[in-house]
């Protein structure tokens, strides 16, 4: 190669590297824009499924007061007294009663304690059992060379 020629081809090669790395550059700019897009509308999305979500329950919640209000009154037609009260009263104490067992429930299942992995922990000793009894032939059988050895080396 000629110094001229040399010259006039790492100035190619610059301009070519230099063109691919802007391209290369572009590229990666461009993805990222589209990663945030992609990302913007699907928050927008998760978004108005959130909102709708908690209209769904409000309504809900509103749905359970009036079908509760609904069945006191039922409960009071079916007693058929003038006055109001006994109903909505009976009603109140069946959610007292439904809210002391869920209450009862959920202490006798939260007081067992954090989750233990026990069966694992039983195979842990078992496994530290076994790794200590077979260190301690290994011990034992080294020794017992040891011992051999000595005995031919004084022999």
């Amino acid at each position: 190669m000629t110094s001229s020629s040399g010259s006039g081809a790492d100035k190619s090669l610059g301009e070519i590297v230099q063109e691919v790395s802007e391209k290369a550059s572009l590229l990666v700019r461009e993805e990222i824009e589209l990663a945030k897009a992609e990302v913007t509308d699907k928050a927008k999305v998760l978004a108005k499924g959130a909102g709708v979500a908690a209209a769904a329950g409000v309504f809900l919640i509103f749905a359970v007061v009036m079908l509760l209000h609904t069945l006191a009154w039922f409960i009071n037609d079916l007693i058929d007294t003038e006055v109001v009260w006994p109903g909505f009263a009976i009603v109140t104490l069946i959610l007292i009663t439904l809210g002391a067992v869920a209450g009862l429930l959920a202490k006798r299942w939260l007081s067992t304690g954090a989750p233990t992995p026990d069966l694992a922990i039983a195979e842990a000793k078992i496994t530290r059992q076994t790794f200590e009894q077979q260190g301690t032939e290994r011990d034992q059988l080294d020794r017992s060379l040891a011992r051999s050895q000595k005995q031919e080396e004084t022999v």
